[in-house]
């Protein structure tokens, strides 16, 4: 993709996030096949401890001899409180390095755990002489981690993306599911503030804000429903536990035909007005001006993303 963020790194297509354990080979074939926007093999959660040295072997076997077409190819790594993070990098990035677009960190505290991870690349890059910087992708699910946002969102240069993980944040913050699944109802929703915080600092950052996973893989009316929130709150996508959650991903983050047609139309109106020494303009009963013209241009972008 030639569309750079603000930062020089490429723009990607994120709407869906499939998840898929590295350490199968035959789930990781099939996401390859899949067409989904973005893949993260998993080295982490989705691994058991003494699965994970053997699973970076696959992944790397997946990324050079599957053809993954359009699809990020992207590797979700170990954090830096454990003792396979530095190693799931280098072993990753010295046996696939042009073969992967994006790192995914997990549990990020704060600045340093990114940094590390980046000075890192930025080694690897610089001895294997790649021809690309590798982006990272950070998975914002600890209550620290939240507290240091924007610090965080701020630190590199080479950040792409965060994730709000809900798991991992509810254990870090001492949420009672028990209570929320059970016949109490809160008032409002739980994860809310956490997911405006990751969406307010990605966006002001100019990277993209991605929602976590939607466990209930049968509830696709709930799947929709939560993909439609993230959309709400500037969010560009969101995961997928299971292939049949990707469909509906990438159809609800990606902009309806007739929205787009009418913000092209609205905002040549209102540039050829604005041309003339004009103002704001009314075209077949709808209005633009200068606001409503920079909201559209979030749906123009995103149309030129995805070649709409």
């Amino acid at each position: 993709m030639n569309k750079l963020n603000a930062h020089g790194q490429p723009r990607r297509r994120r709407r869906c996030q499939l998840s898929v354990p590295g350490s199968n080979p035959k789930m990781v074939e099939k996401a390859a096949a899949s067409g989904v926007d973005h893949v993260f093999l998993d080295l982490e959660d989705a691994v058991a401890p003494n699965a994970k040295v053997g699973a970076r072997d696959i992944v790397v076997d997946g990324l050079n001899n599957l053809d993954w077409g359009e699809t990020v190819r992207c590797v979700r790594i170990n954090d830096t409180g454990t003792e396979w993070c530095w190693e799931d990098v280098v072993t990753v990035v010295e046996k696939a390095g042009q073969n992967l677009d994006t790192i995914m960190l997990t549990k990020p505290f704060d600045a340093s755990d990114v940094l590390f991870v980046d000075k890192l690349l930025t080694q690897l890059e610089i001895k294997l002489k790649l021809d690309k910087k590798i982006g990272l992708e950070l998975l914002i699910e600890e209550t620290l981690g939240l507290q240091n946002v924007e610090e965080i969102a701020n630190c590199t240069p080479r950040l792409e993306a965060m994730v709000f993980g809900m798991g991992d944040y509810s254990a870090s913050q001492g949420i009672d599911l028990s209570v929320l699944y059970g016949t109490y109802q809160y008032p409002g929703d739980i994860f809310h503030y956490a997911k405006f915080r990751v969406a307010m600092a990605a966006r002001a950052r100019g990277i993209d804000a991605i929602d976590g996973p939607y466990g209930a893989i049968k509830n696709v009316k709930g799947y929709q429903e939560s993909c439609k929130q993230a959309r709400a709150l500037g969010m560009v996508g969101k995961w997928a536990l299971h292939p049949t959650q990707i469909e509906h991903a990438q159809a609800l983050f990606t902009p309806d035909g007739s929205l787009v047609e009418d913000a092209r139309k609205l905002t040549a109106a209102y540039r050829e007005s604005e041309a003339n020494g004009e103002g704001a303009v009314m075209i077949d009963g709808k209005f633009a001006d200068a606001a409503t013209v920079r909201l559209m241009a979030n749906t123009l972008d995103l149309a030129d993303l995805y070649g709409l």
